[in-house]
């Protein structure tokens, strides 16, 4: 099958050191003679992944994992050191939600402006221009000025323009958690339905619960380097969740499967001290209850359980 995305070994570096606070001709004078300090900082090495139509890529990692960074490359914005990507169709990147906007500028104004930055006309903007407002919530803000928005109606703006323009591709950095949870339900729903229609997505989010739930793979980084890239994205996630308790890093798949058997057996060992501390309250209430009432309300409960148990 034809694929949306193809990144291999994609590796990108940062250089700092002298030759940023001095000029040119000190640069070539001090390294001329060896008197000059460069630091390489490689942000992402080695990453490789394939998404076919309809994918959801679901990126985690810890701060410094190299997941912006390989989200800028995916766009286009940076171009590997080593490597490559291929992208096949139209993308719209939610990297940083405020860029492409112009805080002077009217929430209509800003709409049209950031249409035009994902390459679409007016014409379709104006076709499209009452949908993005009305998901944005914001039709009693349409000739207020941008910077006059909170950061939640500023998200939901850039969300909704991303999401409604149709793009082939879609490329969420944190945006799903952004807005009260009446609208994180309702960017989540519409995610859905995007990659019903066949869109390819890539989400990078802190929130695990979004990327068991809307994620058909997922990709493990770790301060650059990549972990895994895989299918099973429950044992992934559970290993990472282990991996964000104990900071034990994985070195092979069997090393992942350990550590999401030991987060199912620290998770039930979890539930197990919580019903019995919940047992150990409702006993102390039920000391300090008249013991024919106590009785009386154990007996209807039993029945009540009974009674559910059969109906199932």
């Amino acid at each position: 099958m034809a694929y949306a995305i193809k990144a291999e070994n994609v590796s990108i570096r940062y250089m700092t050191g002298d030759f940023k606070d001095i000029g040119l001709k000190e640069y070539v004078l001090r390294r001329l003679t060896h008197n000059y300090n460069v630091h390489e900082f490689w942000a992402d090495k080695g990453v490789t992944f394939e998404l076919q139509p309809g994918d959801m890529l679901g990126i985690i990692g810890a701060n410094g994992a190299g997941k912006s960074t390989l989200l800028k490359a995916v766009s286009g914005i940076m171009i590997p050191t080593e490597g490559w990507v291929d992208v096949k169709g139209r993308i719209a990147a939610l990297l940083e939600l405020a860029s492409g906007f112009d805080n002077d500028l009217t929430v209509r104004e800003n709409a049209y402006l950031r249409g035009a930055l994902l390459g679409y006309t007016r014409e379709f903007m104006n076709e499209r221009y009452d949908d993005i407002i009305e998901f944005a919530e914001l039709q009693d803000f349409q000739e207020r000025r941008f910077k006059q928005l909170s950061s939640g109606m500023k998200s939901r703006l850039a969300f909704s323009i991303a999401c409604l323009v149709e793009p082939d591709i879609l490329i969420l950095d944190e945006v799903l958690s952004v807005g009260d949870g009446a609208f994180r339900k309702k960017s989540e729903n519409k995610m859905r339905n995007i990659l019903a229609s066949g869109v390819t997505a890539i989400l990078v989010s802190h929130t695990i619960g979004q990327v068991r739930d809307m994620s058909n793979k997922v990709l493990w980084l770790d301060k650059g380097k990549q972990i895994c890239f895989s299918e099973e994205v429950e044992l992934v996630c559970d290993a990472y969740e282990e991996f964000l308790a104990t900071k034990k890093v994985p070195h092979s798949w069997e090393d992942i499967e350990q550590l999401a058997e030991d987060f199912t057996v620290r998770q039930e060992k979890k539930r197990a001290e919580k019903a019995k501390t919940e047992q150990q309250k409702l006993v102390e209430k039920l000391r300090k209850t008249n013991a024919n009432v106590a009785k009386a309300a154990i007996e209807e409960y039993l029945r009540e359980a009974e009674e559910e148990a059969e109906t199932e």
